[in-house]
């Protein structure tokens, strides 16, 4: 393949990781198979290295956020595979996602931005991670209502 898609290049490599799970004979039957959704960055006027910034203070309100974005985009395709293969799944293997996107979507005021005191990478700034209290914090809270509703 010389063109492909982000969205179709991660619907191959999901497909791919679900299928191999899926088919795993060495594997425990009760094996529970979690997926986290892809966590967005908030870059705004250019990317990591052409000046892209993420210096806004709160969060966005649901009509700020665009749910045509190439994030959302990736989250849909991970969600397709995985619902693929939990229709196809062996009745003993568990397959569950752990959806961040949307709600991460919401907070580009959680990235360290120009904070984050990495001394290589001076001048650049970081909307790609998170901060710490932050955020991600919530992603306990979603982790642990998502393994109560497997038992």
């Amino acid at each position: 393949m010389t063109q492909i898609s982000l969205k179709e290049g991660f619907k191959l490599v999901f497909s791919a990781a679900f299928k191999h799970i899926n088919g795993c004979q060495n594997c425990k039957d009760n094996l529970v198979t979690l997926l986290r959704t892809f966590s967005p960055t908030h870059f705004e006027n250019g990317t990591w290295n052409t000046g892209g910034a993420c210096g806004r203070t709160i969060p966005f309100r649901v009509d700020e956020i665009s749910q045509q974005s190439s994030d959302m985009e990736i989250r849909t395709s991970q969600i397709e595979q995985l619902e693929e293969i939990k229709s196809d799944s062996l009745k003993k293997k568990k397959f569950a996602v752990l959806d961040v996107t949307r709600a991460m979507l919401m907070r580009p005021d959680g990235h360290p931005n120009s904070y984050w005191g990495n001394k290589w990478m001076k001048g650049f700034n970081d909307c790609t991670h998170w901060c710490l209290p932050g955020p991600i914090d919530a992603w306990s809270e979603f982790l642990m209502a998502l393994l109560r509703q497997l038992r």
